[in-house]
């Protein structure tokens, strides 16, 4: 094992929280259980990485192990990449083809290293019918960065995939070609759509939730629960009030339903638009180019933010379908021009 792969397993397992450590060397499957237990892991973490990268040494670990360690690693701590979903499609009239993994692996690894003299290619198959790829990339004349790799997550038999935002913009045409063919379709789009939440992307995408609300959890009447009215306010109001809160838990309801939301962070929304005026000589009115606006929503978890906004009572139901419709037309990025 030379210098560069021993620098490469020690910063990744620097990386690893001491409390997931022994999970994830377990998951790695590349050091013996007797090895293991050979390690001291109530030590200070900088014996026990050397104690590691010793083990590694006597089993001559290669470069291919390693980026499986680093793969698990970032299986383990996904939310510390931003994700964008690609769409894939077959063309007209093509039929779907029987998926074969280890064709696609091979097909996808030959694609980028004819293109690429240097490029470091590793999988790791997951239980759910999804393949995890990671990308080193080098050039014609350097070797593969291994500590700026992109990682892509595609679900067999779908024509979706994910894939880490990455500075080497220059390489995602290649990399969009190389699952194109491998995946055996024709074409395939950047959708509109990105977040730290693999597993909410996922669930947006392949509809995994419930977007009509079908039933009520409580069978309590809203009456019957405590609304924190003020007992010796007029009735008249009291019942004004129930009525409201009724129909905006309803709406709220019909709207997002009873499930928790897909975690997304922000929302964006770009706008075009003519100046419009009634007023001759208006200068804005004889402007050429359109009037831009950019509003974007943010939150640790906007969809229920914008779940909990009626309720509360900080705006109006129903809300606007441009907020609503996030999950079912899978899309947090929005251009709106006019018609």
């Amino acid at each position: 094992m030379d210098e560069t792969i021993a620098e490469f397993i020690k910063r990744t397992i620097l990386k690893i929280p001491m409390n997931e450590l022994t999970t994830i060397l377990k998951a790695w499957d590349f050091l013996s259980e007797n090895q293991l237990q050979t390690v001291n892991f109530r030590q200070r973490k900088e014996s026990v990485v050397q104690h590691l990268i010793h083990l590694c040494e006597e089993k001559h670990a290669s470069i291919s192990d390693a980026a499986q360690l680093d793969i698990i690693y970032m299986q383990f701590h996904q939310h510390q990449k931003v994700w964008d979903v690609f769409q894939m499609s077959k063309g007209p009239g093509e039929d779907v083809d029987l998926f074969d993994m280890k064709q696609f692996k091979n097909s996808f690894k030959k694609i980028l290293q004819r293109a690429l003299k240097n490029v470091t290619v590793s999988f790791r198959e997951t239980e759910e019918n999804a393949v995890w790829i990671r990308i080193a990339w080098g050039t014609q004349y350097t070797k593969p960065n291994q500590y700026k790799p992109t990682y892509v997550v595609y679900y067999s038999q779908t024509p979706y995939a994910f894939t880490s935002s990455s500075m080497l913009r220059r390489n995602t045409p290649l990399l969009g070609q190389a699952l194109t063919i491998a995946s055996k379709h024709h074409q395939i789009v950047k959708m509109d759509l990105r977040s730290r939440y693999l597993d909410s992307l996922k669930a947006i995408v392949f509809k995994q939730y419930n977007q009509t609300f079908e039933t009520h959890n409580s069978t309590t009447p809203l009456q019957e629960r405590s609304l924190g009215l003020d007992i010796n306010m007029d009735s008249r109001i009291i019942h004004e009030n129930i009525v409201e809160k009724e129909r905006v838990q309803r709406i709220t309801q019909e709207t997002f339903g009873d499930y928790p939301q897909p975690q997304l962070e922000f929302a964006q929304y770009k706008l075009e638009t003519k100046f419009k005026s009634g007023l001759n000589g208006s200068i804005l009115a004889e402007r050429e180019e359109p009037l831009r606006c950019l509003i974007k929503f943010s939150s640790p978890h906007l969809l229920e933010a914008l779940k909990s906004l009626a309720p509360a009572g900080i705006a109006d139901a129903p809300l606007s379908p441009l907020l609503t419709c996030i999950p079912n037309k899978r899309m947090n990025y929005f251009k709106i021009r006019d018609k």
